[in-house]
């Protein structure tokens, strides 16, 4: 099997899988318990935290959750006034702001051009009196394209609003801008286990609860940790900020030699160079997308967002930059990082583009 997923998820690091048996096996304290292990499984945790902490912006807490979307509830449900985010965002956020809306909180959605950049214009003209906050994704998760966190941030700050970045797909993989007030991230997208996310707050800044409960995190997040999952969240995380530099290189080359493979008759979505390397969004006309994948089993490639595969529509993202819903039908997904290997990549790539042939053949 060819994995060719990254932005669904990341293969488990052996060093975050090292660092969570114990706590499976042994160590399986309570770490809000008052005695000997459970004090052994607290330093875990938050020895966990400091790792997760190290590669994002100083003045902060981070909470741990039990993943992004959690997180991004949180954020959002906690805060008040009108709220200001992107067509492209994940279901996380734009389905809570559309729940918060029909309670009452004014939201803005702002368009996004051919490339998946936001409209800057559009954001000036809607952050302004009244928003509360604004949300925005560092690295789209369909696309890949990186928005303009910085620009974004100081927006909201002059308004006097709070900005809050969706980093899932950007932690240790690029440098997350200082200017964000909360940061949501995830475990297994840095190679980590599912289950676990955590949500930055700077400090200063207070949310509601989003559970009610023993307020057992620093922020008043409720719910009893797993010492396990945090130790695997935190060994991702330093070792994420470890090869921060190498792994970055690595999927630069890896996108470069892709781009140099495929044929002039498939289409890259989304901005070239505005773009986390790792993620390639390609088109091609015609294509059945259902029937390629059901012809390379072998390989794991995507038809969008793990988040909505089951739900039948074509991708918001790809509406969004332009595309018609046959288009977006015809596109699919790679994704690759640190444990694919350029020949695994360009070996399947040319399948893939063999297999679209034969469609076409057929046709």
């Amino acid at each position: 099997m060819t994995y060719l997923d990254y932005q669904a998820t990341t293969p488990l690091a052996p060093e975050a899988l090292a660092a969570m048996l114990p706590l499976l096996e042994t160590q399986f304290a309570n770490p809000h318990s008052a005695h000997a292990p459970g004090r052994a499984a607290r330093a875990a945790v938050e020895a966990a935290r400091d790792d997760v902490a190290a590669l994002l912006p100083r003045g902060g807490t981070v909470s741990f959750t039990s993943g992004a979307t959690e997180a991004l509830n949180w954020a959002i449900k906690g805060t008040g006034g009108g709220i200001v985010t992107i067509a492209t965002e994940h279901a996380a956020v734009l389905d809570t702001a559309a729940a918060e809306h029909r309670k009452g909180r004014e939201v803005v959605v702002l368009p996004v051009g051919t490339e998946g950049l936001v409209d800057l214009a559009a954001a000036r003209a809607a952050i302004g009196p009244g928003t509360g906050l604004v949300a925005a994704m560092l690295v789209n998760n369909e696309i890949g394209v990186i928005q303009p966190i910085e620009e974004l941030a100081h927006l909201a700050r002059a308004a006097g609003a709070l900005f809050l970045c969706d980093a899932v797909q950007g932690y240790g993989r690029v440098r997350i801008p200082d200017g964000c007030d909360l940061i949501a991230v995830s475990a297994h997208k840095i190679h980590g286990p599912k289950g676990v996310g955590a949500l930055w707050i700077r400090d200063g800044v207070a949310l509601e609860p989003l559970m009610h409960g023993g307020g057992q995190e620093p922020a008043g997040r409720s719910g009893t940790l797993s010492p396990a999952l945090c130790a695997g969240f935190g060994a991702a995380a330093r070792l994420a900020k470890q090869r921060l530099g190498a792994d970055h290189a690595h999927a630069e080359q890896l996108f470069r030699a892709a781009l140099a493979r495929i044929p002039g008759d498939w289409v890259l979505n989304g901005a070239q160079g505005d773009r986390y390397p790792g993620n390639l969004n390609l088109r091609h006309d015609g294509l059945d997308v259902a029937r390629l994948m059901s012809d390379l089993r072998d390989v794991a490639f995507s038809a969008g967002s793990a988040c909505a595969s089951g739900s039948g529509r074509p991708s918001h993202v790809l509406e969004a930059i332009g595309l018609s819903a046959a288009e977006a039908r015809a596109s699919i997904r790679i994704g690759f990082g640190r444990y694919t290997t350029e020949d695994a990549l360009l070996h399947a790539i040319d399948r893939i583009v063999a297999a679209a042939r034969r469609q076409s053949r057929a046709a």
